[in-house]
């Protein structure tokens, strides 16, 4: 199903349940929705390819099918590196609007919040830092708490050596984290490994604490105000955009707090018009821009000691084909 059709609601096969878990799963390893939705559109196909009688002979029909998915992305990852070599700028992971399905629905809490947090901008960038056979190692165990032996099965490895890929790309994702406040309690997570568990209330008062931040950027943005911008910007912050050559964006990343204040003012001027609003960006608090009705910039944010640290800002159109389709207002 493309990203601009509707859901076509329940339907009488009962494996067609598993779509929203598979594509939270692709949509992690591929850092695309539109290829998310591609790769497990062709995983059904292979499956209903399948005589009848070789399907009632899958023990497990989700496992069937989240293999199968899990190796087309691979395969994707190891094509989109060569693509993105020749993309005009920075590529940065299509951004998502605040749905809930995208967290795959698991039951426990806890695990819904570390789910949530496998979407943060910051986590996905470091994701696309990692080789192909180490992000599905990594996503599949640490996240979706696949075991190692079924792992192996997919990307062709050693059980030993898909455990060994996982802790590969558990340092980078622990090496890219500002430091950790303390918690409120050791026993309050997921047993990811990964470092993104927390409790349902920390994880509220720190949503809080980040939606008022960026609630003050925006309204020093809109103010034009750019000593106030500065004054929530890190000194070393750096301001990132991705236009896929479709639109104008800053085809380098844009670093210092003065210099990024100096460019989103210069922007302002620019666009007359523009409509920012605070919305849920990744599961995190973030800002779209829209001009006429259409969604044109989605900004996603780094944000540690009460500062701006990053600004991811997505403007090419075709990865913002979910957020006009929403209709967010």
């Amino acid at each position: 199903m493309s990203t601009s059709e509707p859901d076509p609601g329940p339907d009488p096969d009962p494996v067609f349940g598993e779509r929203r878990r598979l594509i939270a799963v692709a949509y992690r390893l591929l850092g695309s929705l539109a290829d998310a939705e591609d790769a497990v559109q062709e995983a059904y196909a292979r499956w209903y390819a399948m005589s009848a009688r070789q399907r009632e002979a899958v023990e497990t029909p989700g496992a069937w099918l989240t293999t199968v998915a899990a190796r087309i992305c691979l395969d994707l990852l190891g094509s989109a590196r060569a693509r993105r070599e020749r993309y005009v700028g920075a590529w940065i992971p299509e951004p998502l609007p605040d749905r809930t399905d995208w967290a795959g629905g698991p039951a426990d809490p806890a695990d819904r919040v570390a789910l949530h947090e496998s979407v943060n901008m910051a986590f996905l960038v470091v994701l696309e830092s990692m080789t192909p056979a180490e992000r599905v190692a990594f996503v599949l165990h640490d996240v979706f708490r696949y075991p190692f032996a079924e792992i192996a099965g997919i990307i062709a490895r050693s059980p030993a050596a898909c455990r060994q890929l996982a802790a590969s790309g558990r340092r980078r994702v622990r090496s890219a984290q500002p430091p950790a406040s303390p918690s409120p309690s050791p026993s309050t997570g997921t047993g990811t490994g990964t470092g993104t568990g927390r409790s349902t209330a920390t994880t509220a008062t720190t949503t809080a604490g980040q939606a008022a931040l960026v609630r003050h950027f925006k309204e020093a943005w809109e103010a034009r105000d750019i000593k106030a911008l500065v004054g929530l910007l890190d000194p070393d912050a750096t301001m990132v955009a991705d236009g896929g050559g479709l639109v104008g964006a800053a085809l380098r990343p844009v670093e210092g707090g003065e210099r990024i204040a100096q460019y989103l003012i210069h922007m302002a001027a620019k666009a007359p018009g523009l409509t920012l609003l605070e919305q849920t960006v990744n599961g995190a608090p973030g800002l779209v821009a829209r001009h006429c009705g259409t969604t044109v910039t989605v900004a996603a944010f780094g944000l540690a000691a009460d500062r701006v640290t990053h600004i991811w800002a997505v403007r090419n159109p075709q990865k913002l084909r979910a957020w006009n389709r929403e209709g967010a207002s």
